[in-house]
């Protein structure tokens, strides 16, 4: 908006709806409402609040990649929150993770359905015994069946899924009878053909169109997030008596995972590309189990080197065993839908059990 100051707003990025770096700018009090909604929709609603000890494995660098004895996490005293690194998620590793668990009393956790379901897939396998938590929940990645079922299992609590991003143009919780309920106050959510711009009926699956409310400062009007997804039909009860709006169902997000020849699972790794890169667009292939190909579209401007930064970044959260190409190219390919993953693995099972043996060895 024209009346904004942006030395008083917060800049933040996202990878926008096909890879794509956008930035963007956000008031205090946007901020202030965007959170509001957060704590009594997606905490209270599970019996807990921000003033609970809780952990997170999101997104952030917390320690290097090289790091190899704990901690992998960094205590947040402000926020009462243990910041765990997804980057360090090796079978060798887990034990650690656990103890600090116990060590700091974390009484619930959040973050990627990958990273949670890594965590618990290999305490499981480890026999180990998790401190119990009040709740898990998961954000950022579709929840699978199965990842459910195991997180619940290791943590001996519920498992709630949740539905945001960084643009803020919607939101949703998930019940404790597994409805997904759309936050109104945070925008208006369409459900659009994947061929045509017209609107599809309630329980039909079609491009997730959003327009903000609560950004009054940089509005997203009819924003195509990038997802797909399905309204169910306006009235339809829930078993839980809120009569909030109904999110039937959410396709997208479903980057693959880069696999190290340690057998760590490594996912998110939109935030390479995410700050002051000057792309266009990337895409990160996984072509084995130690070649990873880095494919990009400039901006207009970039650094000669640009290439070798992204290398960089993309080495701090993978190691130094693989191969890393860096390939300049002027579009990259979309999938049916317009969209393309941001990262992509075609590695073979036989190459994961090698990484499994080698881990396990």
């Amino acid at each position: 908006a024209d009346d904004c100051d942006i030395r008083r707003m917060f800049h933040e990025h996202t990878s926008g709806t096909t890879g794509t770096p956008l930035s963007l700018w956000i008031s205090r009090e946007a901020l202030r409402e965007w959170y509001a909604l957060f704590e009594a929709r997606w905490r209270r609603w599970y019996g807990i609040s921000r003033h609970n000890r809780w952990a997170i494995l999101g997104g952030q660098l917390v320690v290097p990649f090289g790091q190899v004895r704990p901690p992998f996490w960094v205590w947040n005293i402000a926020m009462r929150q243990l910041y765990l690194s997804s980057y360090h998620l090796s079978p060798g590793f887990i034990p650690a993770y656990v103890e600090a668990l116990r060590q700091h009393r974390v009484r619930y956790l959040w973050g990627y359905a990958s990273s949670l379901y890594t965590l618990a897939a290999v305490a499981l396998e480890q026999g180990l015994e998790i401190p119990g938590m009040h709740v898990v929940i998961s954000n950022a990645e579709p929840l699978f069946p199965y990842q459910r079922e195991a997180i619940a299992r290791a943590f001996r609590c519920p498992v709630r899924d949740t539905y945001g991003m960084a643009e803020m143009v919607a939101g949703a919780s998930e019940c404790e009878h597994g409805r997904m309920h759309l936050w109104p106050e945070a925008g208006v959510v369409e459900v659009m053909a994947d061929d045509a711009d017209e609107p599809v009926p309630p329980g039909q699956e079609g491009r997730l169109i959003c327009t903000g409310l609560i950004h009054a400062d940089m509005p997203l009007i009819r924003y195509e997030l990038g997802d797909r997804g399905a309204l169910a039909p306006v009235g339809e009860p829930c078993a839980c008596g809120r009569t909030l709006p109904i999110l039937a169902g959410v396709e997208g997000r479903l980057d693959d995972v880069v696999l190290t020849p340690d057998g760590r699972r490594v996912g998110r790794l939109g935030p390479v590309f995410r700050g002051n890169m000057p792309l266009r667009e990337a895409q990160i292939m996984q072509e084995s189990l130690t070649r990873v190909r880095v494919r990009f579209v400039p901006a207009p401007g970039s650094p000669p080197d640009l290439g070798e930064q992204i290398v960089h970044r993309l080495r701090e959260r993978i190691g130094e065993e693989m191969e890393i190409i860096a390939e300049e190219v002027d579009h990259i390919p979309r999938g049916p839908n317009g969209k393309f993953r941001v990262v992509i693995s075609c590695i073979s099972s036989e190459e994961v059990g090698v990484a499994g043996r080698r881990t396990f060895g």
